[in-house]
């Protein structure tokens, strides 16, 4: 699914671990693989995450996570949390690119909050251990993008001693389509006390199911128009490929016609994507350009390079924002179906 930054290309394939270092308590709750049917586990009920009784949940790592009463001390990603958070659903602490220089919202903060929230590492693979040990978490709540189950921007010179403070539950973004992971958080907000009858919520996910309807109608209504999925660095442009990202294969189940990296070219990075020079960035003819969103990438407006400026998508005004990391809450996830629809309706043949 997500490229990760484009600076770091190896963390668009083989993606690095999380840990931790453990002092005092490890809690009651352990993971373990007992084959527990999956979902959510034992639900908490009605709207409130401190509902008391039993807390289980079974993970994409097939391991069940059992804690003696709701979570409340929840440390997550940024992105898992801003996800929680648009159910209802508050963390403690989160990690991972929380805000900006000038403070304020990262784009994969999405409406969290920054001011309640401890900010343990404000970018990928920092989680300070000592200040996540004095939160005395209950769970620790990422993504993970590989079969392994690494846990997403956890430091993997730190994911042992990490292990041992809380249990860890982890949603997967890889190889899987959009709709997947976000049913997936919708069980985990669920079984964490969320309300999910709320009209809130219920109106989110009726706006998800309008925009994908939306996004079909446009790609069956446009076949012609090739869409290329980019992410800059100062180096190097990045074609990313459709088959491991939740966001581009559910785009593409729909109809979208995404320019693909040549197969040798994503063979030599586990299938993500292709790096191209800033010379050869015209190598693949597209009418819209998908960029990567996040702050670790180069945004569009800030790319000097002559070749970039001279694409006949770039010219023609035919660029718009992807999120390679989307906010898994169907109120973040509508806007990249209507803003792709969008750009299809209204694209001129040019590439």
């Amino acid at each position: 699914m997500s490229n990760a930054s484009a600076t770091h290309p190896t963390r668009r394939g083989i993606l690095a671990a999380g840990g931790a270092l453990g002092l005092g308590a490890v809690l009651a709750a352990c993971g373990d693989d007992d084959g527990q049917s999956g979902g959510s586990g034992d639900k908490a009920g009605g709207g409130s995450a401190a509902k008391s009784g039993p807390w289980s949940f079974k993970d994409d790592r097939g391991t069940t996570v059992k804690l003696d009463k709701v979570p409340t001390n929840i440390v997550a990603f940024t992105g898992v949390a801003a996800a929680l958070f648009d159910y209802g659903v508050q963390v403690k602490g989160v990690f991972g690119p929380t805000t900006t220089k000038d403070g304020k919202p990262d784009v994969q903060a999405g409406d969290l909050d920054v001011d309640k929230v401890t900010v343990l590492g404000n970018e990928w693979g920092k989680l300070n251990v000592e200040k996540y040990a004095s939160l005395a978490p209950e769970v620790l709540i990422t993504t993970t993008f590989d079969t392994a189950g690494t846990l997403w921007s956890v430091p993997e010179e730190s994911k042992d001693k990490v292990a041992k403070l809380a249990p860890s539950v982890a949603i997967s973004v890889f190889d899987r389509q959009l709709t997947q992971p976000l049913q997936r958080m919708w069980e985990l907000a669920e079984s964490l006390g969320a309300d999910m009858k709320a009209k809130k919520v219920t109106d989110a996910k009726a706006a998800f199911d309008k925009a994908a309807a939306r996004l079909r109608a446009a790609a069956k209504a446009r076949p012609e128009i090739r869409v290329l999925a980019g992410s800059a660095s100062p180096d190097l442009f990045y074609v990313s490929g459709t088959n491991l990202s939740v966001d581009l294969e559910y785009f593409k189940a729909l109809g979208v016609n995404f320019v693909e990296p040549s197969e040798a070219a994503k063979k030599a990075t586990g299938g993500w994507f292709e790096s191209l020079s800033w010379e050869n960035v015209d190598k693949y003819p597209a009418d819209v350009i998908i960029m990567d969103d996040r702050a670790s990438t180069i945004q569009p407006a800030d790319i000097t390079e002559g070749t970039w400026k001279k694409l006949p998508a770039v010219k023609a005004g035919q660029v718009i924002a992807r999120s390679p990391e989307p906010i898994l809450s169907y109120d973040k996830c509508t806007p990249l179906l209507d803003n792709l629809a969008e750009a299809i309706e209204n694209a001129k043949k040019v590439g």
